[in-house]
């Protein structure tokens, strides 16, 4: 059986941006090679600099959130990581993480950090505390 693997948020929001920037960059060669028609060099290139635009965009929000994110020592690989949620992945080894004790020993789920998972928690837990 195949184990899953599973990545940091943070190295999945960043490969997102960085395949962005390169489908802007072939936007733009597809401009230079459609050099005969001048409208269509023109959508190509737009098209290009907006998804590298938008790439810059998303870098920069990771960056916050990456400002923002609890940095740890992961103790598989006991290399300094940062965690987001209440769930993420080692960004070097994979390792899934938690600072939830709540958590801790369950199967590693990314909809643990879903807002509707803890609505769900919560609701659970005033209905077993009435």
């Amino acid at each position: 059986m195949a184990r899953l693997m599973y990545s940091s948020k943070i190295n999945k929001i960043r490969s997102f941006a960085l395949i962005l920037i390169f489908g802007g960059i072939l936007l733009m060669y597809g401009g230079i090679l459609s050099r005969g028609i001048d409208w269509l060099v023109l959508i190509f290139f737009i098209l290009g600099v907006l998804m590298i635009v938008l790439s810059c965009m998303v870098y920069v929000w990771i960056g916050t959130l990456s400002l923002k994110a609890i940095p740890i020592v992961c103790p598989n690989c006991e290399k300094p990581t940062k965690m987001l949620g209440r769930v993420d992945a080692c960004m070097h080894c994979k390792q899934t993480l938690t600072l939830d004790k709540n958590l801790e020993g369950k199967e590693f789920d990314e909809k643990y950090n879903t807002r509707k998972y803890r609505r769900e928690l919560k609701e659970e837990q005033k209905n077993t505390s009435e």
